[in-house]
């Protein structure tokens, strides 16, 4: 293998129904959902003993594909970073599971998929889903591969919310569970950010109540500004003035005349420019449906209100690394300082720290030696304890 090749190579993305007719997937809300596919990738060997399991969970917009790459070597998964032989999530030691969310839109079953009871696609009758019902899939993924229980879940973002859900839900079966860039809540900004996104979604003209599936295009429009608004709060203001500044896209271009009385709305700014590759790109790769389906699940994602998990925290085994970056104001620490107080007043092991980077809650997906060196470390515990 060559280095321009990557740590690991060529991976391949497998496929797995888990939920049959027969037997669906009970939801939260007491719906059944069935078939249910789901898509996920594996990175390293599982150990004799099955006791080597890390298992990611990804973010909002991610899928399966964390590492390697699928015949590009210049386009590789989106935590490569951090994934294969030596590096933090450690595949000489660690067998890596990663699936596409329940919901999603990179091959397990979501709004795009098709009805069983229709042959048409699902759109918004797909039933509404919460992080339990992913958590929920994600274990009946383990239990395909013949693995009882993972060594640690992880999880930036989303990602982090699926892992402390686990951990609440299952108290005995997590040995270690790290959130980065994670909350237990959303506070009103937060939500207010996603019911923007939602309405240029739903707005759009070719939106058509979620059905566009058959449409000679959907809601590309609504779906692109959802992706620049929200791109805009992954990045901290310090990430913006390092990349853009008040740089023009074209620096040669004359200056506008201010007192012009024709007004130029066009991309002058590099900034502007950027934002606007972010929502064309996304076109490509992600249903606007799934947009809808996992931001509202976002925003009311509140573990902490269930009372009983307050009674499980009593036989609750699961180590906690929490995650935060100084610049990260989608999230910032006081989001995971939130769960911290929650866990440790009820006596469970916690870690936390906030680690320097400019690059606001992107930074979870960045390679920053600090946050790498202490998900090593955490990682590493559990290795020699398991």
């Amino acid at each position: 293998m060559t280095t321009a090749d990557g740590p690991l190579g060529l991976v391949e993305t497998q496929r797995v129904v888990l939920f049959e007719e027969g037997s669906p997937l009970v939801l939260a809300s007491g719906r059944e959902l069935a078939p249910v596919e789901v898509a996920f990738e594996t990175y390293g060997t599982l150990s004799p003993e099955r006791d080597n399991v890390v298992f990611l969970c990804h973010a909002l917009t991610g899928d399966a594909h964390a590492a390697g790459h699928h015949g590009d070597s210049s386009e590789r998964g989106w935590w490569d970073n951090i994934i294969g032989p030596g590096r933090p999530v450690d595949t000489d030691r660690y067998f890596v599971v990663c699936p596409n969310l329940l919901g999603g839109c990179q091959g397990t079953t979501g709004p795009a998929s098709t009805d069983p009871r229709t042959g048409k696609p699902y759109g918004l009758r797909f039933p509404a889903i919460t992080v339990k019902d992913l958590v929920a899939v994600h274990r009946a993924l383990l239990s395909h591969l013949g693995i009882e229980r993972p060594m640690a879940v992880l999880g930036g973002s989303l990602g982090g919310m699926q892992a402390l859900q686990w951990a609440l839900d299952y108290p005995t079966e997590v040995p270690g569970a790290a959130m980065v860039c994670a909350t237990s809540r959303l506070t009103a900004q937060n939500i207010a950010f996603s019911a923007v996104a939602r309405e240029a979604i739903m707005r759009d003209p070719d939106f058509n109540g979620g059905d566009f599936y058959d449409q000679e295009k959907g809601p590309e429009l609504g779906l692109a500004l959802a992706r620049m608004t929200a791109h805009i709060t992954y990045l901290s203001e310090e990430a913006m003035r390092q990349k853009f500044g008040r740089r023009r896209q074209d620096p040669s271009a004359p200056t506008p005349d201010p007192d012009a009385p024709e007004s130029d709305f066009e991309v002058d700014f590099e900034v502007e420019s950027y934002l606007r590759h972010q929502g064309t790109a996304f076109l490509d790769r992600f249903d606007a449906n799934t947009y809808l389906y996992f931001s509202r699940m976002m925003d009311r994602f509140d573990p902490f209100a269930d009372n009983q998990v307050f009674e499980r925290l009593k036989t609750l085994v699961t180590r906690f690394l929490l995650v935060s970056f100084d610049t990260d104001w989608r999230f910032d620490s006081s989001h995971s300082r939130v769960i911290q107080r929650q866990l440790a007043r009820a006596g469970v092991p916690v870690s936390f720290r906030e680690i320097e980077s400019p690059w606001g809650h992107d930074s979870f997906l960045l390679e920053v030696p600090e946050y790498h060196r202490t998900v090593d470390t955490f990682l590493d515990s559990l290795w020699r304890e398991r």
